[in-house]
Parts: C-alpha cells; structure tokens; sequence
C-alpha cells in the first residue's frame, strides 16, 4: 500500500523506523500531535530501506534486539559496503558483516573508518554497541586450533554486543586434563559458548562439568569421515549432557547471538 504524502508527510511508513524516530513518534503521540491510532497506522507495515542492490529492514532491530547483518559471500564490495553503511546509519546497536573478504572490509572501512575486520574468521564490526550495557560474561571455549577462526567470530561477535568474553583455547577432550584446569573460569562464566570439530565431543564434556547453559558450534575441521563438520553437528546433538543448544556448522556468529540472548534474558530477570 502506497504512502499518503500528503497525510504522512511526517511520519510516512517509507523512509526506514529505527529508535530514535521510534521514540519521536512516540513523544509525538504524549504530546497530542499525534493520535494513537495515526501511531499504529504508521507502524503497520515493516519499514526497509531500499538501496538498489538490498532492501535492509531496519525494523528487525526493534523486532529482535539485533540489527540485519550482511551476510558476504556472492556479494560485490561495492554491496557490501552500502548495505554496511545503511545499517550503521540507522542502527543503535552492533552492525556485523560475516564471512566477509579483505576486499570487501576495504569496500566498508571507507564508508565506515571504525569497522574492524577479523582476519581469520572474516567477521566485520561496522558498529559496536555504544550503550555501556555489560549484560554478563561469556566463557568461548574452543577444541583445537584449527578451531580458531570459528572461536573468533564467536568472540567478535559478543565483544560487540558488550559482553565480556573469557577465551579458553586448545583444551580438547584429546587431552581432557587441559580442560579441568580452567573448571573454574567456565563455572564463573554466566555462559559457554564450545567450539569443536572432529568427533565434536567437546561440548558434552563442558555440558557435564558445568551448571551454566552451554552453546554448542561443531566447525568443519576433521578428517575425511567427519564429514566437513557433518560429524560434530550429529555427535553435539546426540549429547547425554543436559543443557547444550546447538548451532549449524562453522556458525560462531549464531552462537554469539544465542549466547547474548540467553544474557539479555537473565538480564531482564
């Protein structure tokens, strides 16, 4: 349904709802210039914005808590780069680009200057969150080191939403006595986010020793018959351990976001 221009010169459902015209709106409707019902009706269709290559839906950070991330593969630098900074515009919290070549985080950091780029699992940082909130402290606690690039964007990932992370590395069950050692940090930690390829045996040792919730990431690392992670992803979900939720394969970016959920609620709480 097309906009009224005449009607909704003001509040038109085109141009993207992000917080802060949210609020207005909102601060609009207190003050009686806008009644509540003119409100809904503004709000009623889900906003985007159209850039030519994309249609961002900046609405999904209301929704959600989390704002649209560019997913890199197939897409030119050049797309890259506007979607990023039409996110970063509008966004009041952490705008990700996953997956993402040099070339493209080139393309961002000369729209974006304080985007970061993690040279091993290919994660952007457009946009950190700038909100000061620290909703708790996330353990990521990887198998090996092949493991690495699949634990950074875990670590990226969360660092951004302001969780503070403790990284505990190469403390795979092929040595299990690595891992009791740092019993105590996981316990400390509100959550635990495993990072595991081969058997992905990981996790169910984690889950088993402690009371928090535990994210579990099969990666890709392995031999033939693991399948390209194919192994871990079935091993993480026939775990016996109670309490592990687990993510696709390689997907340390969906494992940061579940994890920062599980704080968001215990932090509502």
């Amino acid at each position: 349904m097309a906009c009224d221009l005449q009607e909704r010169a003001k509040y038109t459902i085109c141009p993207p709802v992000d917080e802060a015209t949210l609020l207005t709106l909102l601060q609009h409707v207190a003050d009686g210039e806008r009644t509540i019902q003119q409100a809904f009706d503004d709000l009623r269709a889900l906003p985007f914005e159209d850039i030519g290559s994309a249609k961002i839906d900046h609405h999904r950070e209301l929704r959600t808590g989390q704002a649209e991330a560019v997913f890199g593969p197939g897409k030119t630098p050049e797309e890259v780069r506007d979607a990023a900074s039409a996110l970063v515009k509008r966004a009041s919290g952490a705008v990700f680009v996953t997956r993402a070549t040099r070339e493209q985080f080139q393309a961002v950091l000369a729209n974006v200057p304080d985007a970061v780029y993690g040279q091993r699992s290919g994660l952007i940082v457009a946009k950190s969150a700038s909100d000061g909130a620290r909703p708790g402290c996330a353990a990521v606690v990887s198998a090996g080191t092949s493991d690495a690039p699949v634990a950074e964007e875990a670590v990226m990932t969360l660092q951004a939403m302001g969780v503070e992370v403790d990284r505990i590395t190469d403390v795979g069950v092929a040595g299990v006595h690595r891992l009791l050692e740092h019993r105590d940090r996981i316990e400390s930690a509100d959550v635990v986010v495993v990072v595991a390829g081969m058997e992905g045996a990981l996790p169910s040792v984690v889950a088993g020793l402690t009371s928090r919730p535990v994210v579990a990431v099969p990666t890709s690392v392995g031999y033939g018959a693991s399948f390209e992670g194919l192994a871990a992803l079935l091993g993480m979900l026939s775990s016996c351990a109670p309490g592990i939720a687990v993510v696709n394969i390689d997907n340390g970016f969906g494992a940061g976001l579940v994890a920062h959920r599980i704080l968001g609620v215990r932090r509502d709480r």
